[in-house]
């Protein structure tokens, strides 16, 4: 199915044109770049957490048995959060021609959406320390999902050759 930008109601598409989601692919990264990307970003993101959490409890002693500290709490969301945004990155890349450009902007985005429980458990009452810890490992993990994805399953450029076709 070749998708292109004209299928849709003229008035999307002004907005798709703005973010770049124009159907005029780069090259696909290889599944086995994606899959090594994607295992980088879990393990990754999980150390981060985990490194996150030693200095949070170590500045503040008071959160050492925070419940959300705990490995299996954090865990658990960090890997779905993460499999997900790697399940994005390799459809982003087949919808656009800046898929970084989108992609980055995509992930600012959903951060801002995943500060907001964390700001609704502070409201509620738990600790602003620790919740300031949860809020920079939301932050971690997509600065390590981000960069894992795009560094080590890039888009590539088509070649031309000689006769026109492209690969």
């Amino acid at each position: 199915m070749n998708v292109r930008l004209e299928d849709f109601p003229k008035v999307v598409r002004p907005l798709l044109r703005y973010f770049h989601v124009d159907f005029e692919p780069l090259r696909a990264p290889s599944r086995a770049e994606v899959i090594l990307a994607s295992l980088v970003a879990v393990v990754g993101s999980l150390v981060a957490d985990m490194a996150l959490v030693a200095v949070g409890t170590k500045l503040f002693p008071s959160e050492r048995n925070y419940v959300h500290f705990q490995f299996s709490d954090y865990a658990k969301l960090t890997v779905v959060g993460v499999v997900i945004a790697c399940i994005g990155w390799p459809i982003v890349v087949r919808i656009s021609s800046k898929p970084r450009w989108l992609f980055y902007r995509m992930a600012i985005v959903v951060t801002i959406v995943l500060l907001v429980p964390d700001v609704y458990i502070w409201h509620q009452g738990q600790p602003a320390k620790g919740v300031a810890v949860l809020i920079c490992m939301h932050l971690a993990i997509a600065l390590v999902t981000y960069n894992a994805l795009v560094r080590i399953a890039p888009t590539h450029r088509f070649r031309r050759q000689a006769g026109g076709r492209q690969h």
